[in-house]
């Protein structure tokens, strides 16, 4: 092409304060259909054309476009980039480099689309030398690969060939959980030079004695490239998560999966307040190993009910920082305590490096440490559902400190069994979904076995066992192979 391409893009006032920030790293948050892609698109293009001649005078700039899986990158990114730039106006897309080179008149413009959704994908970034990065739904994104993105941009041009104009990090995204690191830095960290914009929601909430209810929201954005009553006509039949996070644009976790707890209610087994442990009682503690290890603590009342009091939640650690911290906790908010600590029996198993077990390594730090009892996922998983099942003197068997923000997620429903794809069914898997949110439930389930909850699971089955048993006897593994039967239907 000899000229540029005329494109009609109008920006919503959200977007149009997005184009207009200079920041290195900036986000925009927003409901689905409310034209995020596309502004980052535009972003790309209009900083490209805006970028300074070299002394060839030609405007040269380097993009990648990073998307969290190859699929999701093919399917949408590219569908999205494409749709705007077609290949017989803007030069053909190479299928095998997964590259888009685009010259028109003065300028040229090469997009590396890539997929990277893993901390150790960080390597893939190391030899690259762009302008600019465009992260597509940035939820789904470690922090370690935004952060080493940033390393990357500002290279190309090189300064001997001028420079850029702008260089910075661009990212799209619907609405994250509390929890996540674009919440921490939009809402409380605010660190210089990042910038976060947040589009108005397609849908309103409001409150009435009969629940939460949602209405058309007269300030959504994007509206008039919608169908209409986009958002009203597809909150029917969606949970209040999800119409929340997906359509209203507030922070929030949608449960994709079924719950491993169904027994567990926020309502119910959450305290109003941070507990604090008592000192004449033993603190349980259950640890989870891997390269996320995780530890809960608890303790059990003379009365028989449990409290969850804090969690220790790490990723990407290895075992002797992680028994640094643990020791460093334990000492610091449990001083003068009696401990029980019961950890993954898998944690016998001798490292292939230096041969020691994660029981060894924690033994070196002064934490005395045992393997629970037993790893079967039925007991487990019973060991927790009981106290959450029965009250004690009218109060919940189980309950939980609010300090224990991913334990509490994991036990809302992050912590689930992942949906099978199966035509005209629901089916799940049998063993629950390993995410951010598994391991801290998982070590809570060994902390609950090695305080002998297990037992009662065990008692129970024994009962189960036993000929001339009435019907009124409690089985919890009657009501587990039930769900399981369930689950595979």
């Amino acid at each position: 092409m000899t000229e540029h391409t005329r494109i009609k893009y109008s920006a919503s006032p959200t977007l149009a304060r997005f184009h207009a920030s200079d920041a290195f790293y900036r986000g925009v948050m927003g409901p689905v259909g409310s034209g995020k892609s596309t502004a980052m698109c535009m972003e790309i293009m209009g900083r490209a054309r805006r970028q300074a001649k070299d002394s060839c005078g030609i405007r040269r700039s380097r993009w990648t476009v990073v998307r969290n899986s190859y699929r999701e990158l093919q399917d949408t990114t590219l569908k999205t980039w494409l749709g705007w730039f077609p290949e017989h106006l803007f030069g053909a897309f190479n299928t095998s480099r997964m590259t888009h080179m685009i010259r028109q008149a003065d300028m040229e413009l090469e997009v590396l689309f890539r997929s990277l959704d893993r901390s150790g994908d960080v390597k893939k970034l190391l030899s690259l030398e762009l302008t600019g990065a465009w992260f597509n739904e940035a939820r789904e994104m470690p922090k370690a690969i935004i952060d080493a993105m940033g390393d990357r941009v500002e290279r190309f041009p090189a300064l001997k060939d001028g420079g850029c104009n702008w260089a910075g990090v661009v990212m799209d995204t619907n609405p994250p959980d509390t929890d996540h690191w674009w919440y921490r830095l939009a809402e409380e960290d605010r660190p210089v030079n990042w910038e976060f914009f947040c589009q108005p929601g397609g849908l309103l909430e409001h409150a009435s004695d009969d629940g939460a209810f949602f209405v058309a929201n007269p300030q959504a954005e994007n509206i008039v490239h919608l169908p209409p009553e986009y958002y009203t006509k597809r909150m029917s039949g969606k949970s209040p998560d999800h119409v929340r996070v997906y359509y209203c644009s507030k922070y929030g976790f949608v449960q994709d999966g079924k719950a491993v707890y169904p027994e567990f209610h926020s309502s119910v087994h959450v305290s109003r307040e941070d507990l604090s442990p008592l000192r004449e009682r033993p603190v349980y503690v259950g640890i989870d190993f891997g390269l996320t290890p995780a530890a809960v603590f608890g303790q059990k009342l003379l009365s028989g009910r449990w409290q969850w009091l804090d969690e220790l939640v790490t990723e990407d650690m290895g075992m002797v920082r992680f028994a640094e911290l643990l020791a460093t906790k334990c000492a610091a908010d449990f001083h003068g305590c009696e401990f029980l600590l019961y950890g993954d029996p898998a944690g016998t198993q001798r490292s292939q490096v230096d041969e020691r077990t994660p029981f060894d390594i924690l033994r070196a730090m002064g934490i005395d440490a045992r393997p629970a009892p037993t790893n079967d996922p039925l007991i487990r998983r019973e060991a927790v559902a009981l106290p959450l099942s029965r009250l004690v003197d009218g109060k919940p068997g189980l309950v939980i400190s609010p300090k224990c923000r991913t334990l509490l997620k994991g036990m809302a429903g992050a912590y689930c069994y992942k949906r099978v794809q199966v035509l005209g069914d629901e089916r799940y898997r049998d063993e629950p979904d390993k995410n951010r949110y598994s391991h801290v439930c998982d070590a809570a389930q060994y902390l609950m076995v090695g305080a002998g909850e297990g037992s009662k699971v065990t008692r129970a089955q024994q009962d189960q066992d036993r000929p001339n048993k009435t019907t009124n006897d409690f089985n919890p593994f009657e009501r587990h192979n039930q769900r399981r039967e369930a689950q595979r239907r």
